[in-house]
């Protein structure tokens, strides 16, 4: 039942359903309250709803039941990024690397959390601190894409780079001061409006005029300091090459050129020629490396030659230059599912599928795209039959379905279930745990359960006569005499002189014949009425014009009715409406 209630939340979790997900992982844990993947499993959730006070609460937990996982070290340091506790979130992701030395996820997470440490540290004032430091976060290029006066620059390779530089560290915002792009742009970040002194050329930190009409205190430079300035700016008052015209033709020849490389790449790579595939992709990523398209397209090629690491290595560098290049998530999405599916190829050799899950997740959190969703529960489904696999043991097996036994004598049916459940896990194949396990529900009132048990049965021995009296039984509890009295019958096709068939064929009878009769008290006759409601089988008969006519006939006209009763199928209706208490017979 708890993995019943983790397949859940693993399917809440992957839709999306985070809230669905974390009651679903609760179902689970209160069922297994030492299963460390649960409390990992709802850390995430916890975490994807941005509670992550409970995400810390569970990863803790997970790292509790088993410190020698480095997953649970992953959850951990995520739940410290989540509350901004960045020394934590280090400490915790090293923690687990020191465990899990290849861990994709444990290196991603050290990156990150030692970036935003880094920028949190710039953040506070200091001695040698940027006062600009908070201009260039995370909203930085958003706000450059929005004012018209930068958006035009952005296009531009040279600008994009000071700013990624002076984005890494705000300290270099001093190397590019005479950059006139760059001061309109820290204008843009800073709400302020720069005005120049002296020209176009000389606009180096003077006065900045806020938009609230206000001037912030600056001490004038004097003449002697001024002087040696202006002598390096009319020295360098000629364009720079990369601003130039025939440049910007030049890039988008060499862009041309690369998407050519990349069509010939890919008609290489239809005739399985993966060689001269990979050559014209690694032409096309020299000559233009701002597609990421160029190099997911190599790692498929990878993929196809069975080379997953190479694959691995041309996604996760696609993946990092699609994030400086603020490229579609549907692209950055793409090359995690690639990788993923390397993943996979290689888990059936490592038998470890948990990467390759994890990178599906990752995928999905980008782009939510139905093929990789499939991936993802393919390898969800390989991870759990694997698990299977691993923990078959049929002396187990019956070890355990002889304590269920025991358990059952003395009426304990929860600690029979709990033991008929581990019989069935040890062996999945074996009906007897099923049937054992189907009788202890239908003790405890469980009828659903047990009627599921019992036909998981009979589909695995047709010729197990107690897959029969097991799922009889149920449904003579559930009140469908009908449905029972067929299912004791099937069973003697099997075994003719089963005594518990017989039986249960002579107690279903006795329950029909007494609707035949009109035996039925009031309060049964409403019961049968009410329950019908809700039989599909009831409803098709009603709504069925030839059968409307018969029951018409019935009452009407009895020469019609008498013929009507000669087709078996028309007699097994009635009965069927007769049982249901909709026709009386008097």
């Amino acid at each position: 039942m708890a993995d019943e209630a983790k397949a859940k939340g693993n399917a809440a979790f992957s839709a999306g359903n985070f809230n669905d997900a974390v009651l679903h992982f609760t179902d689970a844990i209160n069922l297994a309250p030492t299963n460390h993947v649960l409390y990992s499993n709802r850390s995430a959730a916890y975490a994807s709803l941005n509670k992550f006070s409970e995400a810390l609460s569970d990863a803790q937990k997970t790292v509790e039941l088993k410190p020698d996982w480095g997953k649970g070290y992953s959850r951990l340091g995520a739940a410290h990024m989540g509350l901004q506790s960045y020394n934590d979130a280090v400490s915790s992701y090293k923690k687990g690397l020191e465990i899990d030395p290849n861990n994709e996820a444990l290196k991603s997470g050290l990156s990150d959390a030692e970036a935003a440490l880094a920028r949190s540290n710039r953040s506070r004032a200091g001695p040698g601190a940027s006062p600009f430091g908070d201009a260039f976060g995370p909203e930085m290029w958003v706000r450059l894409t929005s004012d018209p006066g930068t958006r035009e620059y952005l296009q531009q390779p040279d600008f994009v780079k000071m700013m990624q530089d002076i984005q890494k560290n705000p300290n270099n915002l001093n190397m590019y001061l005479k950059d006139q792009r760059v001061m309109q742009a820290l204008g843009v970040l800073l709400n302020l409006k720069f005005q120049a002194r002296g020209g176009d050329d000389d606009a180096e930190m003077p006065s900045a005029t806020a938009s609230n009409g206000e001037t912030p205190e600056r001490k004038r430079p004097a003449a002697s300091e001024a002087e040696p300035v202006k002598q390096e700016k009319r020295a360098e008052k000629e364009p720079e090459p990369e601003n130039e015209p025939m440049d910007i033709s030049e890039e988008k020849e060499k862009k041309t050129q690369a998407q050519k490389e990349k069509e010939a790449g890919n008609a290489a790579y239809k005739k399985k020629d993966f060689e001269t595939a990979i050559q014209h992709y690694t032409n096309a990523i020299d000559l233009y490396d701002e597609d990421i398209s160029f190099l997911t397209n190599r790692a498929a090629v990878y993929l196809e030659m069975g080379k997953y690491e190479d694959c691995m290595k041309d996604c996760d560098k696609a993946v990092e230059r699609g994030r400086e290049l603020r490229s579609d998530y549907k692209m950055i999405a793409r090359a995690l599912t690639r990788k993923g599916t390397a993943l996979v190829k290689m888990a059936k050799c490592s038998k470890d599928y948990e990467p390759a899950i994890e990178t599906f997740q990752k995928a999905l959190t980008e782009h939510r795209n139905p093929e990789t969703l499939k991936k993802l529960n393919d390898a969800e489904k390989a991870k759990k039959d694997l698990e299977q696999q691993e923990y078959f043991n049929p002396q187990i097996a019956d070890e355990e379905r002889e304590k269920g036994n025991q358990y059952f004598k003395e009426q304990k049916f929860p600690e029979a279930v709990k033991h008929y459940t581990e019989a069935i896990k040890r062996n999945p194949k074996d009906p007897k745990g099923y049937s054992n396990r189907a009788a202890c529900y239908t003790k405890l009132g469980a009828m659903p359960e047990g009627l599921k048990d019992a036909e998981k049965c009979i589909e695995l021995d047709p010729t197990f006569t107690k897959g029969y009296t097991r799922k009889g039984a149920v449904q003579f509890f559930m009140k469908e005499y009908d449905k029972a009295l067929e299912t004791y019958r099937e069973g003697l096709k099997h075994d003719p002189q089963n005594q518990e068939l017989l039986e249960g064929v002579g107690r279903c009878m006795q329950q029909i014949n007494k609707a035949s009769r009109g035996d039925l008290t009031p309060e049964e006759l409403k019961e049968r009425q009410a329950k019908a409601m809700h039989d599909p089988e009831v409803q098709n008969i009603l709504s069925d014009p030839v059968m409307r006519q018969v029951l018409v006939d019935l009452q009407e006209n009895p020469n019609a009715a008498q013929e009507h009763m000669k087709n078996p199928q028309v007699m097994n209706k009635i009965q069927k409406l007769v049982n249901a208490g909709i026709v009386q017979v008097r």
